[in-house]
């Protein structure tokens, strides 16, 4: 089983690959898990807050990759 460390490691190398659209769609697709999680947990289905912890995170790490890319400068070209 991964630790975690190693899990957050390989999902910012692989978000970084993603086109804006891609991690949009895995922004998306995280939110409706934690969403489920989250209802889950509180129906008493699952007593975990590990889980919705990681996938909040999760969320934030793939928000600050979209905001970073958002903020770098565009190439300009020179006339």
């Amino acid at each position: 089983m991964k630790r975690r460390s190693e899990h957050v490691k390989e999902l910012k190398e692989e978000a970084r690959g993603w086109t804006p659209e891609e991690a949009l769609a895995k922004e998306r697709e995280h939110s409706e898990q934690l969403f489920r999680l989250k209802f889950q947990f509180a129906s008493g289905q699952t007593d975990t807050l590990q889980k919705i912890r990681e996938r909040r995170k999760d969320i934030a790490r793939i928000k600050t990759i979209l905001r970073e890319r958002n903020l770098q400068p565009k190439s300009v070209k020179k006339a």
